[in-house]
């Protein structure tokens, strides 16, 4: 057990206990279900920022921006927030830096019966824009988030950057359970929804294991590999918060995929995201 603090409207704190883990063995929830929603698709015309050895100089490169839903008997968790929603009302919904949005996510919510103020948690792997681009719409959920996590998007220099900041800003006062320790935080206390720690794209970059009934474990695995070659040849993005860090979870998550055996979502991987049910299909 290890402590947290509960932050409710930025002004209280207080030490939490994490949810007992789940037994061994323990089957996963009936009803438990993965949603993936398609929030946008950049084109890249030099990959190079994407390994610091210069293996994509040069190189296009197509990555989707996803979001993901997580329905369990206690309550739904969104799983990262894609870029700003807006973009989809720009002509062909194109906006800067070869970014394409048809798809906002409200809209996609809205065909399972759920707008943002009735989601029960956000998480998001981390505080880059294409991750928490519509975060701020979730104000009245949960926010789980790692503590350094939470100090970079509220750093100084982020405050700076006004359009940016304003996409989430309003997590400042949000209910926040902020997680202060390496040990893995259990969302619903029964072991099928995880988040684990694994620092080194952002200083508390995570990823999210599910356990759904039917399909297994799954990792949803934010930004620990933006390309599919980049996976097995173990390569790091240029820029990265700290290379060491990020090399070492890379290692923490394949040890989790193969003790779990998990199947592994690189999320800006095409390829992986269509190996998941098309929405508003989910994945069982």
């Amino acid at each position: 057990m290890f402590a947290r603090r509960l932050v409710i409207a930025a002004i209280a704190a207080a030490a939490l206990a994490l949810p007992a883990a789940a037994a061994p063995g323990k089957a996963p929830p009936k009803g438990l279900k993965l949603y993936a929603m398609d929030c946008g698709l950049f084109e890249v015309a030099n990959g190079d920022m994407f390994s610091d050895d210069g293996a994509y100089k040069g190189q296009p490169e197509k990555l989707v921006v996803p979001c993901f839903l997580i329905r369990h008997p206690k309550g739904d968790l969104v799983w990262d927030t894609g870029v700003p929603q807006e973009t989809a009302d720009l002509p062909g919904g194109k906006g800067p830096g070869g970014l394409t949005v048809k798809h906002k996510l409200t809209d996609q919510l809205a065909q399972l019966g759920l707008s943002p103020d009735k989601v029960t948690y956000l998480s998001v792997s981390h505080g880059h824009f294409d991750h928490i681009g519509n975060a701020g719409m979730f104000a009245r959920s949960t926010w789980i988030v790692d503590k350094r996590e939470r100090d970079w998007v509220f750093r100084p220099e982020a405050r700076k950057d006004a359009a940016g900041f304003a996409r989430y800003s309003a997590l400042e006062n949000a209910k926040t359970i902020v997680v202060d320790g390496d040990a893995p935080y259990d969302v619903f206390g029964d072991g099928s929804v995880t988040i684990y720690r694994t620092p080194g794209h952002t200083p508390g970059h995570t990823v999210l294991l599910v356990k759904l009934p039917k399909a297994g474990p799954v990792i949803l695995a934010g930004d620990m590999w933006h390309i599919a070659e980049s996976r097995q040849a173990r390569r790091v993005p240029r820029f990265n918060f700290d290379k060491a860090q990020t090399l070492a979870s890379m290692d923490k998550v394949e040890k989790l995929a193969a003790d779990t055996h998990a199947k592994v979502i690189r999320e800006h991987v095409i390829a992986d995201f269509e190996t998941l049910p098309a929405f508003p299909k989910p994945l069982e």
